[in-house]
């Protein structure tokens, strides 16, 4: 792992700590939550294993924020104008996955989130990730299936679609090329 993804993995640990701390829960208690091992957010919180994208989405679930947020208040500094340079990437240790927040932090409640999803790919969300805001997901280029709840979504280069109500989800690239997309989340909370 290069120096930028291990200091990334590093804040995004710290901040899980914070997210934990400021509610006055124990590691016990965010893992009932969360419906992760207590070793395992032990193991995040000391910057000792890298989170995956479907762990990041249930704990950010559990606190009540989505992923985006809970990266954003890792990573991103007060501004109007975010640089492509400065923006947060993420990469999924597991699948690859690549995410980047295009949005300024700011006290609108929208946030833009670019992804890039390998070939072969499927990533799980829980409806706890969708519970506080609406999104829509717009595929920029390649072929994505979004499987809602029981609902399969096909979606090709151009495709915009709104999320319904929160459910399980996840994110497929059945073909053989990466697919870009774009999320534009809409905030019910500041939290």
């Amino acid at each position: 792992m290069n120096t930028i993804s291990d200091t990334i993995n590093q804040r995004i640990s710290a901040r899980i700590r914070v997210e934990r701390e400021s509610r006055g829960w124990s590691l016990s208690e965010l893992a009932e939550r969360a419906g992760v091992s207590r070793a395992m957010i032990h193991k995040i919180e000391r910057a000792e294993s890298s989170p995956t994208a479907a762990l990041l989405a249930r704990l950010s679930g559990a606190f009540g924020i989505s992923m985006s947020t809970l990266i954003a208040r890792a990573e991103m500094q007060e501004g109007k104008l975010l640089r492509y340079a400065d923006q947060p990437v993420w990469r999924d240790p597991q699948s690859h996955y690549l995410r980047r927040h295009v949005s300024p932090r700011s006290d609108l409640p929208i946030d833009l989130v670019h992804i890039e999803l390998p070939a072969g790919s499927n990533i799980p969300m829980p409806a706890s990730s969708y519970a506080l805001a609406r999104q829509l997901i717009w595929l920029q280029e390649g072929e994505l299936v979004f499987q809602e709840g029981d609902t399969r979504h096909e979606m090709k280069a151009g495709d915009c679609l709104e999320l319904g109500p929160p459910n399980d989800c996840r994110f497929i690239n059945e073909s053989d090329a990466p697919c870009h997309y774009l999320v534009v989340r809409l905030n019910h909370s500041s939290s």
